[in-house]
């Protein structure tokens, strides 16, 4: 469905993108922030969905800030360059690529955010910074920025066993933002969107997740249209 673009962004830098758009009008947009993994054949795949519920949906590949067309494995090897390729954009340059993304495709209509794992504390600092309505999921950075205020509203998802974010840190953004909904799903942990990788892969979850991501985005975009 969807097809490969270039992206400008701050400094004059252009990195990849991976758009996919609705069969008729838009609801509005949405930008689709990563795993540490790259723009995957899942993430594509999740941003194709957004594509087929009626949004016009960007994935930027944040890496090609470092290296061109990265797809890392599910495993050790692909985890830790991961990490190094996240740590080496940063998170800074990252919202960057989002507010050039948004901008993309603000025809659409209203523009939301979407991000997994380093994405969802990406999607949290999009809210914060941009003022873009965002769904984050398993964002385990996150507890570093529940300080700054929202400016726009934000929905959180969590395994209840994922063993890198804690039941503590779960109800730190509770603390934070008494009116944000904070999701916690049991029997499963981190990553559980993730239906090409069956160790971490939650189907229920995954599922229920999905119909509350639309719901917020219904109301937040297309609603607004």
């Amino acid at each position: 469905m969807g097809e490969r673009i270039n992206l400008n962004t701050a400094g004059t830098h252009c990195i990849g993108a991976y758009l996919a758009k609705p069969a008729g009008k838009p609801k509005g947009g949405i930008v689709v922030v990563q795993e540490i993994f790259g723009v995957t054949p899942h993430i594509r795949d999740v941003t194709d969905r957004f594509a087929a519920a009626g949004y016009t949906a960007i994935a930027p590949a944040f890496f090609d800030y470092v290296e061109n067309d990265v797809e890392l494995a599910y495993d050790k090897t692909g985890t830790e360059r991961g990490k190094e390729l996240a740590m080496e954009v940063g998170l800074e340059r990252a919202v960057e690529a989002v507010a050039s993304a948004a901008d993309s495709i603000k025809s659409s209509g209203r523009i939301g955010v979407v991000g997994y794992c380093w994405g969802g504390t990406v999607a949290l600092l999009a809210a914060q910074r941009l003022a873009l309505p965002a769904v984050s999921y398993y964002g385990a950075r996150n507890v570093a920025y529940l300080d700054q205020p929202l400016k726009a509203p934000v929905i959180f998802h969590f395994g209840a066993n994922d063993r890198s974010i804690t039941a503590e840190a779960v109800e730190k953004h509770r603390k934070a933002w008494p009116d944000a909904p904070v999701y916690v799903y049991e029997h499963c942990g981190h990553a559980f969107n993730r239906d090409v990788d069956k160790s971490v892969y939650h189907r229920d979850a995954a599922k229920l997740a999905w119909e509350r991501t639309m719901k917020f985005f219904g109301s937040e975009l297309a609603g607004h249209a």
